[in-house]
């Protein structure tokens, strides 16, 4: 394994080898355990100002997922899955002696963190998912949506080359014009990322769970959905909510780059870490 390009402009950080790879974390604030798990492209760098909001609030853990950031990329790293990141969050987690941890997931991220409820619900206290996947029995037309983006998303790569990736896989999720309004730190770490957004668009988006497994998590979520996003990214989020038996449905403005410190948010991991 190598640390993925890009880790000259990056500060040390401390690591932890978790499920066979060695992952590179911060921590801010104290108390209860809240995990940060972002989403593909991404980094602990896109928690940016909410990682401040949320330390006041209890301990926050924010890593780099396999292959993204200052953790390691297997060699080579074709293909991923949510269940693979879901088992390396539960290692970490148990590696840090935090459990169970509130945790919050950004996209692919809270679909890692929806897949870690349910096959480690003793790592688990609360799960926040904002704008994550679904089964494809629950979500079939984001599912094939997100099997057409792949096969875009890797046009661009055979064409451009994987520098390209990043960029090209933001404007198809978040819009037109979402590339250039990011701030240039999280624009660099993002195009070091691009071979993992393609060994993530190459995998198992999610594992073949059916309603009356994800019935089986107990724990009180709260699923957001962007006012502004495409049908297809809000899908996932509402039939969660139809079978996760203790989550809440929140809508909040803007688009599917959902900002983390959002008061809906901050409100429910606060009554979460204090439960």
């Amino acid at each position: 394994m190598r640390p993925p390009a890009g880790r000259a402009y990056r500060r040390a950080m401390p690591t932890v080898i978790a499920n066979g790879v060695r992952l590179a974390y911060e921590e801010h604030g104290s108390g209860v355990p809240i995990l940060c798990i972002h989403g593909t492209s991404g980094s602990m760098t896109s928690w940016s100002d909410a990682i401040r909001a949320l330390g006041r609030l209890g301990r926050v853990i924010a890593y780099d997922r396999r292959g993204c950031g200052r953790s390691e990329r297997p060699e080579p790293y074709e293909r991923t899955s949510v269940a693979e990141h879901a088992d390396d969050a539960a290692a970490l987690l148990a590696a840090l002696e935090v459990e169970p941890a509130v945790v919050v997931g950004r996209s692919y991220g809270a679909s890692v963190g929806t897949d870690l409820a349910l096959r480690h619900p003793e790592r688990v206290r609360a799960l926040v998912g904002l704008e994550g996947d679904a089964p494809p029995a629950l979500a079939p037309a984001t599912n094939a949506w997100i099997d057409a983006l792949g096969e875009r998303v890797r046009a661009v790569a055979a064409r451009e080359g994987v520098d390209a990736v990043a960029a090209a896989f933001i404007g198809e999720v978040a819009g037109n014009g979402a590339w250039s309004s990011l701030p240039e730190a999280w624009r660099r770490a993002m195009t070091a990322n691009g071979p993992a957004i393609l060994a993530e668009l190459r995998g198992q988006c999610w594992p073949q769970a059916d309603a009356a497994a994800l019935a089986t998590i107990a724990q009180p979520a709260l699923l957001v959905a962007a006012a502004d996003s495409p049908p297809e990214l809000r899908e996932p989020t509402e039939a969660l909510a139809r079978v996760l038996p203790n989550a809440r449905l929140q809508i909040v403005e803007g688009g599917h780059l959902i900002d983390p410190a959002d008061p809906a948010i901050l409100a429910f991991v606060e009554a979460a870490c204090a439960a």
